[in-house]
């Protein structure tokens, strides 16, 4: 599996999320839009120190020990993975295009081996335009009032079910 993390807003939960892929030993990690970039040597280096020392306090450590990388053009990347055989399935809800539960006993049967799971932005979500990019989306079924988790909480949610079908 290898995560994108797209227009994600919070240092925090992008740490929390690395942690997160981390201990379930995903393969990479994409940063695209403006989700905060740990390392990055495109920024001046106040500024990329202080990033890396707000992503590090929920990260850990395990912003160094994943192999991650920016992405300028999401939709050219999200192409040349499908192109080398990825699914890339979308982590949504309250979307209009058909969602896959989480939970449902089909849901094994139409992954493929190779996972591309795309994370959207903390309240909105995937960005429209990357819908028709989408194999695939999966919800995690919600039992209470609230519509979500935060995107953290629901990137460990959708790794842990994913991985264990």
């Amino acid at each position: 599996m290898i995560l994108v993390l797209d227009n994600i807003r919070s240092c925090y939960n992008v740490g929390a999320i690395l942690r997160t892929a981390e201990g379930f030993g995903i393969e990479r990690v994409i940063l695209s839009g403006y989700t905060p970039r740990v390392h990055d040597p495109d920024l001046l280096p106040h500024l990329r120190d202080k990033l890396d020392r707000e992503i590090h306090k929920t990260a850990l450590g395990a912003e160094d020990m994943l192999d991650i990388y920016s992405s300028h053009d999401i939709f050219k990347e999200v192409e040349k993975f499908k192109n080398g055989g990825w699914q890339v399935v979308g982590l949504e809800n309250n979307i209009d295009k058909k969602l896959v539960k989480l939970n449902d006993p089909e849901l094994k049967k139409m992954l493929k081996s190779k996972v591309l799971l795309v994370l959207g932005e903390e309240v909105h979500g995937i960005s429209p335009e990357l819908y028709d990019l989408m194999d695939l989306f999966v919800e995690i079924p919600m039992k209470g009032k609230k519509e979500s988790f935060n995107v953290s909480v629901a990137a460990g949610i959708a790794m842990y079910g994913i991985m264990s079908l």
